[in-house]
């Protein structure tokens, strides 16, 4: 059974509460947007500057909290616990699990930024003395690694895991309200559930719309780069409601089909990428500052951390780490409960061992080969790059193809590049579209059609709201608003999970295996009844 479903009218299948407050809270969204534009990013600009002091300190605490807390999972006595049953196998094979949890991660994302913010920590950061500089070039990567890595990818991986948990070991519905019903007990099928979903809905929303905006506005630098035309919202526009038109008909066919064939493309399309790029740039160069670069990052990566600015006044802490974190944040129930729908079967180990790590390792090679190739041309080539981000950061990746001197060759890289940042878009929209409507439906992983065309189209308008609203500026407050009482529940979950823990079986000394103690709201039978007590004796189990 899923939450509050209804069972006939235009909200057949779907949650009538979650929905309609869902609808009601973008609706006013895009008139607002629409009709008071300037209105809309001045309010979320002020109030994003009266709240960076506070996020500057508490997205870290939560951050550092998640990535500790997954390393523990993957590594500790319950590493073993399956999403499933004891003996299920994994849905999905190795190679379409990472595909789909990659593509859907982070690939329009490390697409717009794996030049950009190399570049752009280049110029100038708070850990170096003086910008453009060797120094500067390997310390702006470690930098990148840091906001892509690790501590990100436990953001998404934790909520992936609850919701994974919840619904394949505990039978429960797959939404987000499932992972704090140890915590809310009864008043999960309440308004209480009911806000929990909303909140989730209000930040993946946003969340998506942030990461459609970036997208379409690389894909118009790319598509004036390589044909000439100028860079125009008209056009921008016009690409955000073909994106998500093609989104809308993929998402229609589900997961099996529609959205794991578009992430294998996508996969195969950036290997082909990377192989041009390391074989057609400063080979030594790209190779030897990713690895230093890497190793920088592991030596560095407790400190980075827990970095909160408190001796810097200089905005960078607000600028990058604020917006990065609360941008994975805001985008962790769309890909947690992404991650969680093809992961079933996986044990704790084999999931933290995947999520956490494998991504990392492979963003790391992408900005290190693309961030390396744009640094390479600042401190030994022509450059140009700098320059290109200062006048419009989404033309970084597409100036560095260019200032590659490959001709021809750069040109059809460089379409290559908008195709792929297409099929990104593609499928982070429709993944992004099932994914609201499966919380909206309380937990069904197979929402109804019309419901995934309406937030289809929603998610457009949205997208291009936000970017006549001001453009990158005003996304990145956006996503940094809708993180916040999102990071709420997240905290909420962590508890849930922790409590629910205690009934699994774990490896006891002596060579017994115990069996922890149940919480009361989980010792209750169908009925509603009291179990028959159990003395401590019984709770072990000789092997």
């Amino acid at each position: 059974m899923y939450y509050n479903q209804s069972r006939s009218g235009v909200f057949k299948g779907m949650n009538p509460r979650v929905t309609t407050v869902s609808i009601l809270i973008m609706v006013l969204a895009v008139i607002a947007g629409a009709f008071h534009t300037d209105r809309l990013s001045s309010v979320l600009g002020t109030m994003r500057d009266f709240l960076t002091p506070f996020l500057e300190w508490y997205y870290v605490l939560v951050v550092a909290f998640l990535l500790f807390y997954m390393i523990w999972l993957g590594v500790g006595r319950y590493k073993n616990v399956r999403l499933g049953r004891d003996n299920e196998q994994p849905e999905f094979a190795f190679f379409s699990w990472i595909a789909m949890l990659f593509a859907a991660g982070t690939g329009v994302g490390i697409l717009f930024w794996a030049v950009a913010q190399p570049i752009m920590q280049f110029q100038g950061n708070p850990f170096v003395a003086e910008g453009m500089s060797p120094e500067a070039a390997q310390v702006a990567m470690r930098l990148t690694f840091f906001h892509w890595g690790m501590n990100g990818w436990a953001i998404f991986s934790f909520v992936a895991l609850v919701l994974a948990y919840f619904a394949y070991r505990k039978d429960m519905p797959l939404t987000i309200r499932s992972g704090v019903q140890p915590l809310l007990g009864k008043y999960t099928d309440g308004p209480v559930g009911d806000t929990v979903d909303i909140l989730a809905a209000f930040a993946t929303v946003f969340g998506i719309a942030t990461t459609l905006g970036l997208g379409v506005q690389q894909m118009n630098a790319g598509i004036a780069q390589v044909f000439g035309l100028d860079v125009t919202l008209w056009l921008q526009l016009t690409v955000t409601f073909g994106i998500m038109a093609v989104a809308t008909l993929s998402v229609v066919s589900g997961v099996k089909k529609g959205v794991r064939l578009l992430s294998e493309l996508n996969f195969w399309l950036s290997i082909a990428v990377v192989v041009f790029l390391l074989l057609m740039g400063p080979t030594q160069y790209l190779v030897a500052m990713t690895l230093e670069s890497a190793g920088a990052y592991i030596g560095n990566l407790f400190t980075m951390t827990f970095y909160t600015n408190a001796t810097h006044d200089d905005g960078w802490q607000s600028e990058w780490t604020v917006f990065f974190w609360g941008w994975w944040l805001a985008w962790s129930p769309f890909v947690g409960m992404f991650i969680a729908r093809v992961s079933r079967g996986r044990t704790f180990r084999e999931f933290v061992m995947g999520v956490l790590l494998v991504p990392t390792i492979i963003t790391m090679i992408w900005i290190g080969l693309f961030g390396g190739t744009a640094l390479y041309q600042e401190l030994f080539g022509d450059g140009g790059v700098s320059e290109a981000v200062n006048e419009d950061v989404a033309r970084a990746l597409f100036v560095t193809i260019e200032g590659m001197g490959l001709g021809i060759v750069g040109v059809i890289v460089s379409f290559g590049l908008i195709v792929l940042i297409g099929t990104y878009l593609v499928t982070s929209a429709n993944a992004g579209t099932l994914v609201i409507n499966t919380i909206l439906s309380g937990g069904d992983p197979e929402p109804p059609t019309f419901h995934r065309i309406l937030w289809g189209g929603i998610l457009a308008v949205l997208t291009a709201v936000l970017l006549v609203a001001g453009g990158l500026e005003t996304l990145q407050s956006a996503v940094i608003m809708a993180a916040l009482p999102f990071s709420v529940v997240i905290l909420g979950m962590s508890v849930g999970l922790t409590r629910s823990l205690h009934q699994e079986r774990f490896a006891a000394r002596m060579g017994a295996r115990i069996e922890a103690p149940r919480e009361p709201w989980a010792d209750l039978d169908d009925a509603g009844n009291e179990p028959t007590p159990v003395s401590p004796d019984q709770r072990y189990k000789q092997n």
